[in-house]
């Protein structure tokens, strides 16, 4: 296991622990210089931790060697504790994040109760590295792309077949293509993830979405 990943496994740890000092804390600590840790980006899951270092690949850049760790929060309610983990009292690292609108309320809360100012405006959110997806990476990546593309991407994978027969279900027939291709993308444990690097991976680069863009320039 590479440096990053033991740093991600070990802050994760320490996060699970509250952020309070201890062996998780010690870890983390020991892994984050070892690591060369200098920036953290915050997200909901494994398939954002995916899709960002899919696209810093394509730009070119290796984010380990830059020293810019992407920690999944395993959920937005973490928010608050992978912040402790980051802030001054913990690794004192730069931070940045990217979550689904769905969720902003969480890390606006959060920010606005630990951060240099409260009732936090999106743009306020924005200079400080956060960013919102809407509805959710997928949507926008989805959105990014077309519908024709994804499912393109789809056949690639060996899933148009399965997505058709999806689409015949009662409870998806009268849903845009769209926002069946998000649901479809969620029905199985790891698909998000998948679907997420072969997505980035078609993308015209002029035409990244909006968020993903933004948090990769700010870091």
């Amino acid at each position: 296991m590479d440096e990053m990943r033991r740093f991600r496994r070990a802050a994760g740890a320490w996060a699970a622990h509250g952020g309070d000092d201890g062996p998780a804390a010690e870890a983390a600590r020991e892994l984050a210089v070892t690591a060369g840790v200098r920036k953290v980006v915050l997200v909901e899951g494994e398939s954002d931790l995916v899709a960002v270092e899919a696209l810093a690949r394509r730009r070119g850049r290796s984010l380990d060697e830059e020293g810019v760790a992407v920690l999944p929060l395993g959920g937005a309610m973490s928010i608050g504790r992978f912040l402790a983990v980051c802030g001054p009292d913990g690794l004192d690292v730069t931070v940045a994040g990217l979550c689904d609108a769905g969720e902003e309320h969480y890390f606006r809360s959060v920010l606005e109760r630990t951060g240099p100012r409260p009732h936090l405006t999106h743009a306020d959110m924005e200079q400080l590295g956060f960013y919102v997806c809407v509805a959710d990476l997928e949507d926008e990546l989805i959105r990014g792309l077309g519908a024709d593309t994804v499912q393109e991407v789809l056949d690639v994978e060996g899933d148009l077949r399965s997505f058709r027969t999806f689409q015949k279900q009662p409870a998806q027939r009268e849903r845009g293509v769209e926002r069946q291709l998000r649901r479809f993308m969620g029905t199985h444990s790891g698909r998000k993830a998948q679907y997420a690097r072969s997505l980035v991976e078609r993308l015209d680069l002029d035409q990244v979405p909006r968020p993903l863009d933004r948090l990769l320039a700010h870091v």
